[in-house]
């Protein structure tokens, strides 16, 4: 744990925010603004392609919603209260920003990562980061390190955070011993996974808009009930972004305060968790969409960074500092990864429902995660190794499930950052083969 912190530390104290955010604004200006046809990414997520040379295996809409079921995971509950915990309001800011920047990245490397896929013998296909280093740059060994590390990753930031998050809740709201949910949410995920992209496909296009629903209603009546220290919170995670400040002891119970730096910190390591943007995993989900472009695809990938943190991410942050102003002291009593467990106590049921959605969350990361961890095992050893890779998941899965979580989460961290180096790279390199969207249809 000691060495773990003292690495991350440095990597998101300097190194990789300036990276990242270099990045974000490097592609937002070379793709002319690509946010400003979210509008129009929304639209197309929900449009079949039916020109007549759209090829790939599911709907851009099953691609998207399995990228989503990978990123709306604990990150988004849990990440932003430990980065408010550690950074301060602030972070909430930087999160936000990550997110709004980040579409572009994410469009970069989907676009990328459809040009370079190729279709397998059963007639699949499979593209992503790697694909883009072998055959755009030429550096083979430079796309076994990045799909070693997506393998590395599926096992942490797509596996043991999310079974951790799984059976600590269900132990906390029913009692439900540990060891028991991580055999059951084992052998649950096992069944999805084992049917490939098409049931993962399926299976999240249902669960990944109701999830998110049911979450976002819970959020808007503590918003609601809370409307009055709506703009003062907004106006407190500002101010904190730029101005070392902190929420009063007897507000928070104590344990919340920040410097510059540490906000930028956690704002940035949890919205590239919750997001990916950078990281590449979206374009392994991107390569198999039926798409007669990659600029129409790559589109509808960027919805998921805007739907995850512009929205998700932020709505969190928001009702966390509402409920610190409005309750001050409510947070005294639990753990940096229960703010906003302490907000939806506020209101009868809430904490049920906050569980309910974590575990949902959770379960199906674990299912769209997999299957980023497979297309790596499938590039590094063939087909061959996938079923070894599912039993390996599966049993993982249960392994996570009773790990701690502050492990866990270091490590996140760290895998997260060998991700993103080499796709970073990549992109630049072939960042003129990137075209901004234009309509096509």
């Amino acid at each position: 744990m000691h060495l773990l912190k003292g690495i991350n530390n440095f990597i998101w104290g300097i190194p990789l925010p300036i990276i990242l955010f270099g990045s974000h604004i490097y592609f937002t200006i070379h793709l002319k603004g690509v946010q400003k046809h979210i509008g129009k990414a929304i639209k197309l997520s929900v449009t079949p392609d039916t020109k007549d040379n759209a090829v790939g295996d599911v709907s851009g809409f099953a691609t998207l919603s399995a990228t989503l079921a990978a990123t709306l995971g604990t990150g988004n509950i849990v990440g932003i209260s430990t980065a408010v915990a550690y950074g301060g309001p602030g972070a909430i800011f930087w999160c936000w920003l990550t997110g709004v920047l980040g579409m572009a990245t994410t469009y970069a490397e989907c676009f990328i990562g459809i040009r370079y896929r190729k279709k397998t013998e059963d007639g699949t296909y499979i593209g992503g980061p790697m694909y883009a280093m072998e055959y755009g740059l030429k550096k083979k060994w430079l796309a076994v390190f990045f799909a070693f590390s997506t393998l590395i990753a599926s096992y942490g930031v797509g596996c043991s955070t999310q079974a951790r998050a799984v059976t600590e809740t269900a132990n906390t709201l029913w009692g439900l011993p540990e060891y028991a949910v991580g055999i059951v949410v084992a052998i649950t995920v096992g069944l999805v996974i084992v049917g490939g992209i098409k049931s993962i496909g399926n299976i999240c296009s249902k669960l990944v808009p109701a999830m998110g629903f049911f979450y976002l209603a819970g959020c808007l009546i503590l918003l609601v009930l809370n409307y009055k220290y709506i703009y003062p919170a907004i106006s407190f995670i500002i101010k904190s972004a730029f101005i070392p400040s902190k929420l009063p002891a007897a507000v928070t119970g104590g344990f919340i305060g920040s410097t510059i730096r540490t906000a930028t910190r956690y704002g940035i390591a949890r919205g590239l968790f919750t997001n990916e943007a950078g990281l590449g995993s979206a374009a392994i989900a991107a390569a198999g969409a039926k798409t007669s472009h990659p600029q129409r695809q790559a589109l509808i990938s960027m919805s998921s960074t805007f739907w995850d943190t512009v929205v998700m991410c932020a709505i969190t942050g928001l009702v966390i500092v509402t409920n610190l102003l409005k309750n001050p002291g409510s947070a005294e009593g639990y753990s940096f990864a229960e703010l906003t467990t302490a907000a939806f106590n506020s209101i009868p049921l809430g904490s049920r429902m906050l569980g309910i959605s974590l575990i949902a969350f959770a379960i199906a990361t674990l299912i769209g995660w997999s299957y980023f961890g497979e297309k790596a095992v499938e590039y590094l050893f063939g087909k061959s190794g996938i079923n070894t890779y599912r039993l390996c998941y599966i049993l993982m899965i249960f392994v996570g499930s009773i790990m701690s979580l502050d492990l866990v989460w270091e490590l996140t961290d760290f895998v997260n950052a060998l991700m993103a180096f080499p796709n970073i790279v990549c992109l630049f390199y072939l960042r003129k083969e990137i075209l901004p969207y234009t309509p096509l249809e």
